[in-house]
C-alpha cells in the first residue's frame, strides 16, 4: 500500500469548541491542507494550475470522526489514492494524534478547466501516476454510507 505522509499541523486554539475539543467543522481544514500537499507530489498544484488552467474541484466528500482531538496535539495526515480515471481522483486521509486514529475522509474530485469551463482529461503521465500510487487494499471505511438502516 502506498501511503503518502506529506503535512502534519499543530491544533489551533482558535479550532477548539466550548468543550475543549477540536470542532468539527475544522477536521476538514487539515484534510483540505493535505490535499495541496497531494496535488504538489503528483505535479497538479498551484503552479499546474497557473500554466494550464486546470484544477480539481471537490464534488463529494466522506469525513469520519473517530477520537477527540484536545490541545495541544500535532495531527498528522496520510494519504492513499483509491483510483482514478481521465477525470477524477479518489483519495482519503487518515488524521492520526499521537500515533491514534482520530478522523477519515474519503474525497472526490473532479479535473476542470477553468479556461474551457468544463472538466476535462489529465495529462496520460499524470493519469499514470495515480494510477501507479493507488493501493491495492481499500481500508474498510471506503465506501461507507450513513443511514438509519441495518445493514
Amino acid at each position: 500500500m502506498t501511503t503518502f505522509k506529506l503535512h502534519s499541523e499543530p491544533l489551533k486554539d482558535e479550532w477548539l469548541d466550548d468543550y475543549g475539543h477540536l470542532n468539527e467543522a475544522y477536521y476538514l481544514v487539515p484534510f483540505t491542507n493535505t490535499t495541496w500537499k497531494l496535488q504538489d507530489e503528483f505535479g497538479i498544484g498551484v503552479d499546474y494550475f497557473e500554466q494550464t488552467g486546470c484544477a480539481f474541484y471537490t464534488v463529494e466528500t466522506h469525513l469520519r470522526y473517530l477520537n477527540e482531538v484536545r490541545s495541544p496535539a500535532v495531527m498528522d495526515i496520510e494519504s492513499i489514492i483509491l483510483g482514478s480515471d481521465a477525470k477524477r481522483i479518489w483519495f482519503a486521509h487518515q488524521m492520526l494524534v499521537d500515533g491514534d486514529l482520530c478522523a477519515t475522509a474519503e474525497f472526490m474530485v473532479l479535473h476542470y478547466g477553468t479556461r474551457e469551463s468544463q472538466t476535462i482529461e489529465m495529462s496520460e503521465s499524470v493519469q499514470q501516476a495515480l494510477k501507479q500510487a493507488k493501493v491495492a487494499d481499500k481500508p474498510d471505511w471506503i465506501g461507507r454510507k450513513i443511514g438509519l438502516t441495518k445493514r
